[in-house]
């Protein structure tokens, strides 16, 4: 979300998804407010710090961890109050281990965590404890409610393709085998003992990967979908995962002239028709979401944008019913 007031993004949210809100990101803030830094406020018995390039593995925790811990915290207060007595389900995200892997440098060293595959066991096992404490945090605060844990993964295909580069740019890091890529996003997974889901809003989604390591459904962007992922999206749908369609692109989309949640609601639609699965099951499995996030788009305009999400979503099984 955009700006830097944790309550305001809370109201927001709280207003305009009643039916499935979710814990507020302001990396508006800075460092610590950001995807990896709240990731690397959660790990256990791993320390961080920040650097002119970004965060790194330290030697012992300092000012910088304790920063994105209270960041953390007072967006979990501002939740709490904005959605004070919600029963119902709401969704936390953080980093997966190996998105925190490319965006993490090693200690004494400037090359990512990702480099070393036993820094990234030692990553992904860190993450997952934190993410169960996590867990355990927001269903204390939230007794009623039913919890959705997200792990984002935006480094996830070129980690795969062996594309994430080195510090001199000029080489890049070894691609790592798609059984140990499920077995470490498998272990975050389970260790929160939640309904999972996996958001990517890069192109080459390893959709098989996700739900191979027990995702419960896929957030993913629709614009960067190619002609050779619908097959693999349709054995996803087909399995019964949940679909977390983003259909609005970027937070300047709401403001072009003649957009409305009809439109929105039919390129989800279009979607459907392409996998040719029965029209019904689109409301039971989709979920209407911006593309990525909105932290570049002014309050107003994200405000608009969920929104539009909403009423997308209320137009869409009626839709899908006259398609049938």
């Amino acid at each position: 979300m955009p700006g830097t007031d944790p309550m305001e993004a809370a109201r927001i949210i709280a207003g305009e998804l009643p039916d499935l809100p979710h814990l507020a990101e302001l990396p508006g803030r800075g460092p610590g407010a950001d995807l990896t830094g709240r990731a690397a406020a959660l790990l256990v018995d791993i320390p961080a710090e920040v650097t002119p390039r970004g965060w790194r593995i330290a030697e012992r925790p300092g000012r910088d961890l304790r920063r994105a811990r209270s960041l953390l915290s007072s967006d979990l207060d501002a939740m709490e109050e904005a959605l004070d007595g919600y029963a119902g389900p709401l969704k936390i995200q953080l980093a997966g281990p190996w998105t925190l892997a490319a965006t993490m440098e090693q200690p004494r060293s400037l090359n990512p965590a990702l480099a070393d595959p036993g820094l990234v066991a030692d990553l992904a096992s860190s993450l997952a404890e934190g993410a169960a404490a996590h867990v355990a945090e927001v269903a204390k605060r939230f007794p009623g409610a039913t919890l959705v844990v997200q792990l984002d993964e935006p480094a996830l295909p070129a980690v795969a393709a062996g594309a994430v580069p080195t510090p001199s740019g000029l080489s890049r890091v070894r691609a790592v085998d798609e059984e140990v890529l499920r077995e470490r996003l498998h272990e975050v997974l389970a260790a929160t003992g939640k309904y999972t889901l996996v958001h990517c809003c890069s192109r080459n989604l390893a959709f098989g990967i996700i739900i191979g390591a027990g995702a419960d459904g896929v957030s993913f962007d629709l614009s960067q979908l190619q002609r050779e992922d619908y097959d693999e999206l349709a054995a996803v749908a087909e399995a019964g995962a949940s679909l977390l369609v983003g259909a609005l692109p970027d937070f300047s989309y709401p403001e072009r002239a003649g957009v409305t949640p009809t439109d929105t609601a039919k390129a989800v639609r279009e979607v459907w028709r392409k996998m040719a699965l029965p029209p019904a099951r689109c409301a039971e499995q989709v979920v209407v979401t911006p593309a990525c996030g909105l932290a570049d788009a002014s309050p107003s305009q994200a405000q608009e944008t969920l929104r539009l999400c909403r009423e997308a979503a209320r137009i869409l099984p009626e839709m899908m019913g006259e398609m049938a």
